[in-house]
């Protein structure tokens, strides 16, 4: 079941990247407030879209009208204490069926929502390492505590300077290095582990870059979650690369604040849209 799922979450990761490469190349070039809006957004309007076409509409109106009633009730016997427990009641039993209703359209958006999410992080998450700038790349290797140990190195490049390192953690089977950037781009830090070579991307520049923090093993959260590179499958001798890059700091598009301002953008602008695409929520 576990390696079935790994496999779906590769397949969904694989297709969100295809189509994430050029759908989000405009954040590259654009100030990250307004890449930030713009996407949220248009995936507010999308989602409100697969929301009105997966929920059940006529339900969920006539259960709006009966909470209406209710309230106005309340506003009208305010003075009889009986109705207006009746009235309270109501609206609460209302307020759980809305919820009720919708779940179905909310299991349904969580998977494209997953991969939409994904797909920023890698933008706004992180930022690339500036010239000069040190990082720790950590390559984990499978096996458990007492397997032999393969040899592993760290092929020479321009891109980066080897500040030190391989440092090994025996006891998490963990190598790590400490680099210095050198020449700004997208570059392959490529590794030699035993008789196979792996890689993993590296970013180096100003402004906005595609960022993959992590290189994952064959695990199907990993894999949703770090999107952007190739998982290492079962029977690789590396469990995952990762590259400890810099936080980026904004109150709009942020590490963590991102998240947020893309939740905020997408409820405001499907309230906003809900009467033009005569949606009920």
């Amino acid at each position: 079941m576990t390696n079935l799922l790994a496999w779906i979450a590769a397949w969904l990761s694989a297709g969100a990247s295809l189509v994430g490469r050029y759908l989000l190349a405009p954040v590259a070039v654009l100030p990250g407030w307004l890449s930030a809006t713009a996407i949220g957004a248009v995936t507010g309007v999308l989602l409100l879209a697969v929301f009105k076409h997966t929920s059940n509409q006529p339900a969920i109106h006539c259960v709006r009208n009966d909470i209406d009633a209710h309230l106005l009730a309340l506003k009208l016997f305010r003075d009889s204490a009986a109705v207006a427990l009746r009235a309270q009641a109501r609206v609460i039993a209302g307020a759980a069926r809305l919820l009720l209703l919708a779940v179905v359209p909310m299991l349904v958006m969580a998977i494209p929502v997953t991969l939409v999410l994904a797909q920023m992080s890698l933008w706004y998450e992180a930022r690339p390492l500036r010239i000069g700038e040190e990082s720790v790349v950590t390559l984990a290797l499978a096996g458990d505590a007492s397997a032999p140990w393969p040899s592993v190195s760290l092929r020479p490049t321009d891109a980066v300077e080897v500040e030190a390192g391989p440092v090994r953690v025996r006891n998490r089977r963990e190598v790590c290095w400490n680099l210095r950037a050198r020449e700004p781009g997208s570059h392959r830090l490529e590794f030699q582990v035993g008789d196979q070579a792996v890689a993993k991307e590296l970013a180096i520049g100003d402004g906005f870059m595609r960022v993959s923090l992590e290189r994952p093993g064959w695990d199907w959260s990993s894999i949703l979650l770090s999107p952007w590179e190739s998982p290492f499958r079962p029977g690789d001798p590396v469990r995952s690369i990762a590259v400890a890059y810099p936080q980026r700091s904004s109150r709009i598009y942020g590490s963590g604040a991102w998240v947020i301002y893309w939740f905020v953008v997408s409820f405001v602008v499907a309230l906003i849209f809900r009467r033009a695409l005569n949606v009920k929520i």
